[in-house]
């Protein structure tokens, strides 16, 4: 069964949840999933079923059980996490490979669409840096983490795969960092990654962030997560360079409640993050999965930074930057 809008309402009908009546309609749910909004007379409801076959150009394919790891992290991670929430699972399709989660609130906006409307709140840089401190402090070490979460297929299908070693394989002088950042980065196994922290999977509402999208949540390297952030913080201020400084401002917001969250024996995962910038910064040019908000020029000059980067590791917000 493809899940569309218009079975939604008959799939949730077969589950004991009346839907006559409900509006649905189709979200962004990326290049890997299909995602329905159900907005009932007394609750608003997500569904989300994951694809084999991704929408890219090139082919790009993922084991579909991967739905329901992301269901069993929300699940692992309520109660545990502090500075905002993960959606509440509702049931879960194993036959169809789907699950259905509370909605955020209504006002609730992806945190990249308020960045693209020139909304730079330090506070919501604060929430998602105290979030994902939560998150990591809440699992580092966790042996039920690590049995639960473990397994990094997934993570290298989506992530790894198309992002670091196709890259690699595109940019020749990039293969020495990348496929060294992969061999180091395997070996850091101390707590749960959400494998997107981005602000597009990071809502903003009245009542706090709302982290979601957690697909290729696995137990590894932390420092993944914060690389992923200060990219498409790095990026944004590519594609808006007059506001460069605002969003340098939110970057190091972004590090300074995550350092505050973080266990003392895992402080090196703020620093760690800039090791995994410039490859980022770089996969999102020339990987599987191009930002698409970057111009021709703009992807070229991304390129030359991040190659630049790795030539040159920086150390801090400061010095990216400055570059």
């Amino acid at each position: 069964m493809e899940l569309t809008e218009a079975n939604a309402g008959a799939w949730l009908g077969q589950r004991g949840i009346p839907a006559t009546g409900g509006r649905f309609s189709e979200l962004g749910g990326g290049v890997s999933n299909t995602v329905i909004l159900a907005e009932l007379t007394d609750r608003r409801i997500v569904l989300k079923q994951s694809l084999g076959k991704l929408r890219v150009e090139r082919e790009w394919l993922s084991e579909r059980g991967r739905i329901f790891r992301e269901s069993a992290a929300m699940n692992w991670l309520t109660g545990r996490i502090r500075g905002g929430r993960v959606p509440r699972v509702l049931f879960e399709d194993r036959q169809h490979y789907i699950i259905a989660m509370e909605a955020a609130p209504v006002d609730a906006t992806m945190w990249k669409t308020r960045l693209f409307q020139e909304e730079f709140h330090p506070t919501h840089a604060q929430a998602a840096g105290t979030l994902l401190g939560s998150i990591i402090a809440g699992s580092w070490g966790s042996p039920e983490a690590e049995n639960i979460f473990g397994d990094q297929t997934v993570f290298d299908e989506l992530r790894i795969d198309p992002y670091y070693r196709f890259t690699a394989g595109q940019v020749p002088a990039s293969s020495e960092y990348i496929l060294a950042l992969v061999q180091k980065s395997a070996q850091r196994r101390f707590s749960l990654v959400h494998g997107d922290w981005s602000p597009k999977n990071l809502l903003c509402g009245r009542d706090g962030m709302w982290a979601i999208d957690w697909e290729v949540v696995h137990f590894g390297d932390p420092a993944y997560d914060v690389g992923f952030l200060l990219n498409h913080l790095t990026l944004k201020s590519i594609a808006m360079p007059a506001l460069g400084r605002h969003l340098a401002g939110l970057a190091n917001a972004f590090l300074e409640a995550l350092r505050i969250q973080l266990p003392i024996d895992g402080k090196w995962v703020a620093d760690a993050g800039f090791e995994h910038l410039p490859a980022l910064m770089l996969a999102r040019v020339e990987g599987k999965s191009p930002a698409e908000y970057l111009t021709p020029p703009m992807r070229e000059e991304a390129r030359r930074k991040a190659l630049a980067l790795m030539q040159e590791p920086a150390h801090s917000v400061e010095e990216v930057w400055e570059r």
